[in-house]
């Protein structure tokens, strides 16, 4: 068995989320620093270790007001946390292409484990010889969990930002 290494293709990558806004509408962001390594033998996704980490000070929203408050102490706390992180515990294939990731998210030094469902796109040479692989993730994680608990009432009843975060990442993997 040969080992393979990949490392993540960050200009072909999003790390994405997604979280309610006054309980109606879903405001995107993405984190704009991030890298991973890949191991796995002969090239069999399912035999992968993945680490992944991402700047929390790169989240972004397109809109500034917004980000500054995501990077102060009432959520990621960037000047302490600078890196929020995810190793994988196992890979399981649920059909064809697709897999469940279990592994450990840790945000604000909190780890729990979470499951990414996974479309495995397989291998492909892109034009200058390079060995890629592609990966759709998408997961769900509760914001408390982590210690990010920042939230204003509504005059209306609810919340500012809903607890649940919706994951979805598109992934570029390149052999090393």
């Amino acid at each position: 068995m040969a080992k393979s290494n990949w490392g993540i293709d960050p200009t072909h990558s999003e790390i994405g989320f997604k979280v309610k806004h006054m309980m109606f509408t879903n405001v995107s962001g993405k984190f704009n620093a991030f890298e991973a390594t890949i191991e796995n033998e002969d090239d069999n996704f399912e035999t992968s270790k993945i680490n992944f980490t991402a700047e929390t000070a790169s989240v972004d929203t397109n809109n500034s007001d917004r980000d500054n408050h995501l990077r102060s102490a009432e959520f990621f706390e960037a000047d302490v946390y600078p890196k929020l992180s995810f190793v994988s515990t196992s890979i399981k294939k649920k059909s064809e292409n697709d897999y469940e990731i279990h592994g450990d998210l840790t945000i604000k030094d909190v780890t729990k484990n979470i499951v990414l469902e996974t479309e495995y796109s397989g291998l492909m040479k892109d034009p200058w010889g390079n060995t890629k692989a592609g990966l759709s993730l998408n997961g769900k994680i509760n914001r408390k969990d982590f210690g990010l608990t920042w939230n204003a009432a509504l005059e209306t009843g609810g919340v500012l930002v809903g607890e649940e975060i919706k994951l979805a990442s598109e992934i570029q993997l390149i052999k090393q």
